[in-house]
């Protein structure tokens, strides 16, 4: 059974029993087993970096028995901070055409008011407080977390990866991040599975196009894990639809940067020997253990995972041979990927794959040694600093 300790008060005993018994057995042991470096998961990494990764694994676990252990975001509030900008985006039920609004049918869901918060750099409202200037461009970006958990709002650790994007590029000065409606499915009530975080991403592209005035070709379109599906299926919806001058599309955006993206959410990957099953060290664990499994089957819940395997939108690097998954007319493209993720495998077969349709010159590919999956969420990485050059200067 997944999340059978999410109520109270199992929940919160069951917590602190997990804290108590890390702080005081399991890191003393991870110390003292890790302590020598043959004895670690990749011979590069530091006895801080092992211990890190164990520790994220653990966190992780626990997450899948709890139910997470922050609140989840709700879509239905601007959550306020200290430096929070929220802002309220419309849903946009008139650019829902063709299969879209066949699966939101299917589905029953439809297009909401939802929230973004806007980031910035130190230094600068976080909000845009004037209209941008012709070349200036926006990071527009979608949070990982397999479509069930995590969060837009500052406060998420993922927000690391937003933070450091808008202060390390000159190019752009600010940041909208997504609150898109999450799925779940028993034991919690069914919600908003395939396409409600579609409808969402829509609704925030119109939002910065139509409303706040970004030219789409300076729009850098980014998500990470779960995000980067996201971000391939946003960028896939407008390019299949941009001739339905019914429903006036905006046109898609320039730039699509792709940060241990989540590819395949069938089991095409899944052969011996593959990074699905070889790359036991990252924190995500086996991508058929019950959080996958549950991942996949709140977000696909109407269709079923074979749906997954057979959808484009869905699985873009699916190697089913029924996919039809093109990559013609997509923007210049960057994608980075730890040698160590389970993830690794179906990104690079994304990465063929765009390569054949749209040509090695707007596809950039950053492979980081040894880094787990969605590295650049942790501040304490050591292939983060070089990751960001790198796409500092795929920028420029």
């Amino acid at each position: 059974m997944v999340f059978e300790y999410r109520n109270q008060p199992m929940k919160g005993l069951y917590l602190g029993y997990q804290v108590l018994s890390t702080i005081l057995v399991r890191i003393p042991l991870w110390s003292l087993w890790y302590s020598h470096s043959f004895m670690r998961p990749r011979p590069s990494w530091s006895l801080k970096h092992t211990l890190s990764v164990q520790l994220i694994r653990h966190v992780t676990y626990v997450s899948s028995v709890t139910g997470g252990i922050v609140p989840p975001p709700d879509w239905r509030a601007v959550v306020p901070g200290d430096g929070v900008e929220g802002v309220w985006i419309d849903g946009t039920p008139e650019l829902i055409t063709g299969e879209l609004k066949t699966w939101a049918s299917i589905s029953q869901v439809e297009p909401q008011h939802i929230p973004g918060y806007w980031y910035a750099k130190l230094g600068t409202s976080p909000r845009p407080t004037k209209p941008p200037a012709p070349s200036e461009k926006v990071f527009y970006c979608f949070h990982g977390g397999g479509y069930i958990q995590l969060s837009a709002h500052p406060s998420d650790f993922t927000a690391n990866i937003v933070r450091s994007l808008v202060q390390q590029n000159e190019f752009a000065s600010h940041a909208l991040a997504l609150e898109y409606r999450l799925s779940a499915t028993d034991p919690f009530p069914d919600r908003f599975p395939f396409p409600a975080a579609l409808l969402d991403a829509i609704a925030g592209y119109n939002y910065l196009i139509n409303v706040v005035g970004y030219d789409p070709e300076n729009v850098i379109l980014t998500g990470d894990s779960a995000g980067g599906n996201l971000a391939l299926a946003l960028v896939r919806y407008l390019i299949e639809n941009k001739s339905d001058h019914a429903i006036n599309l905006p046109s898609p955006p320039g730039h699509l940067l792709l940060l241990s993206p989540w590819t395949d959410l069938g089991s095409s990957h899944n052969w011996p020997g593959s990074s699905t099953i070889a790359n036991t060290m990252d924190y995500l664990g086996d991508l058929d253990s019950r959080r996958s499994l549950y991942s996949k089957e709140a977000y696909l819940r109407p269709y079923g995972f074979g749906f997954a395997a057979l959808n484009r939108y869905i699985s873009p690097a699916s190697l089913h041979p029924s996919v039809q998954a093109h990559f013609n007319g997509f923007p210049r493209t960057f994608i980075a990927v730890g040698t160590a993720e389970r993830f690794l495998d179906q990104v690079r077969t994304l990465k063929r794959k765009m390569v054949a349709d749209m040509g090695e010159d707007e596809v950039t590919f950053f492979e980081a040694p040894d880094a787990i999956h969605d590295y650049l969420a942790f501040n304490w990485h050591p292939q983060r600093s070089s990751t960001l050059q790198a796409i500092a200067n795929w920028l420029q």
